[in-house]
């Protein structure tokens, strides 16, 4: 009776221990559960800090910024839309920032739409006077503040410029970017330049060149030519269609010139 008992024992005791051991990985991990979210958040913590670090500008005084697992969000106001893309810019580079959530909102005056647009239209039309702005035809419209651009570049410098100039000018909200930046191409650089010249070179067409904001346009993609400005007369859109499909290796001429005083055609 003795050894029986003394056997039940050794059963019990060995079933508390496998238990015991099946136990220990449960309470290790429940143990390593408080150390790993005191390291997260110490980590949150450290790229909430040097998120706020990069914002330590006057023009951001008005912007706070959280961070939950590497998505930082911005919130606040500022005064320009410049200032909103450049937080983001600043943040997205913190140590452990891995997205940016940018919901600041821009203050600043409120400028009617059809204001803003003529105002930026004009910037526009005289940007990079010098730098090749014949070869640009980049366009604007404004929706309760937000400026979308459009058109052409001739390059991404002068796209930038472009960009740059609405992002500072204040009234402007948000801004969206839809400028084509045309292919580089040696043979596409010459057509410009000679398309230009046939244009320029017409008696009554050179005195577009007079005014170098409001000039003729010229915009060449792989051997298309696209037409954009204001001209005087319908005489003078056609005599510039016909100068431009004159010119050799030029494959096709879109003739998207406005006659003043007279409603916008494609042609």
């Amino acid at each position: 009776m003795r050894k029986t008992i003394s056997g039940l024992q050794l059963t019990f005791a060995a079933v508390i221990f496998t238990a015991v051991l099946a136990c220990l990985p449960l309470l290790s991990r429940a143990a390593a559960l408080p150390a790993v979210a005191g390291a997260q958040a110490q980590e949150t913590d450290l790229a909430a800090n040097a998120a706020a670090s990069r914002l330590d500008k006057k023009q951001f005084a008005n912007v706070k910024v959280t961070v939950n697992n590497g998505v930082a969000t911005l919130t606040g106001t500022v005064d320009l839309y410049e200032y909103k893309a450049d937080a983001a810019k600043r943040v997205m580079h913190a140590k452990g920032v891995t997205a940016v959530r940018n919901q600041i909102e821009v203050g600043g005056p409120s400028i009617p739409d059809r204001e803003l647009q003529a105002k930026l239209a004009e910037k526009l039309e005289y940007d990079r006077v010098g730098y090749g702005n014949v070869f640009d035809a980049i366009g604007v419209g404004v929706d309760n503040g937000v400026v979308t651009l459009g058109g052409h570049a001739h390059n991404y410098v002068n796209r930038d410029s472009a960009l740059a100039l609405v992002a500072t000018t204040p009234g402007v909200k948000e801004m969206v970017d839809n400028i084509e930046v045309d292919p580089v191409s040696i043979m596409d650089d010459q057509s410009r330049v000679a398309v230009a010249r046939a244009i320029y070179s017409f008696p009554t067409l050179n005195k577009y060149a007079i005014n170098p904001g409001m000039p003729i346009r010229v915009s060449v993609q792989n051997g298309n030519v696209e037409l954009y400005g204001m001209v005087d007369s319908q005489s003078d859109k056609d005599a510039a269609n016909i100068r431009a499909n004159g010119v050799s290796g030029v494959f096709s001429v879109k003739n998207y010139l406005r006659v003043a005083n007279q409603p916008t055609e494609k042609q």
